[in-house]
């Protein structure tokens, strides 16, 4: 039985399982993907099934049932989350978007958690631009952490907090242009 965390318009998360594996390392192992992320191998994600403080999730389209993306979330157990390996396979279509907007609401609305923070490689602008997009504020920058193919890079740590999404989601809905550390609005 698959466990749906919670379906949108369009999408639904759901629990990724066993079955989930190959998908899961095509996705992470694809030329477009690999430069963005740093791939786990099958074991960690065979060990994720059954852990209780990571868990791999599926985006599935709701009407085909096919899955377009895969997220992995991490810490769990605290009331902080880490989003990581943040992939959506069917690119320009909003599904990145949409699954977002729909693993947050699930963190902060249903699971009740504090803060959720994510990292990305400072030269992947179209991610940078969507999480701040959805409320994210820039934290900070780990300089030359990950050694890839001969080159040091640097990674850009982003948080949201519960107080920030919920005024991110109501500004939104009002049609008022907020974001989180600026003083500007507009309407």
């Amino acid at each position: 039985m698959k466990e749906i965390l919670i379906a949108g318009g369009r999408l639904r998360l759901r629990r990724a399982n066993l079955d989930d594996l190959n998908y899961i390392m095509t996705l992470q192992y694809a030329p477009e993907n690999l430069k963005f992320i740093v791939p786990f191998d099958e074991d960690y994600h065979r060990e994720i099934f059954t852990c209780a403080d990571k868990t791999d999730i599926i985006v599935e389209e709701i009407d085909t049932g096919q899955a377009v993306g895969y997220f992995m979330l991490r810490e769990l157990d605290s009331p902080c989350a880490e989003f990581t390996h943040v992939i959506i396979d069917k690119k320009g279509v909003g599904y990145g978007r949409e699954a977002l907007k729909l693993l947050m609401k699930w963190t902060f609305e249903v699971k009740k958690f504090h803060r959720i923070w994510i990292d990305c490689k400072d030269y992947n602008y179209v991610a940078l631009r969507l999480y701040e997009s959805l409320g994210f504020v820039r934290e900070g920058v780990l300089r030359e952490i990950i050694f890839t193919d001969g080159v040091w890079e640097n990674l850009i740590v982003l948080g949201i907090l519960d107080r920030e999404y919920y005024l991110h989601r109501w500004t939104t809905a009002n049609g008022i242009q907020w974001s989180v550390g600026s003083d500007e609005w507009s309407v």
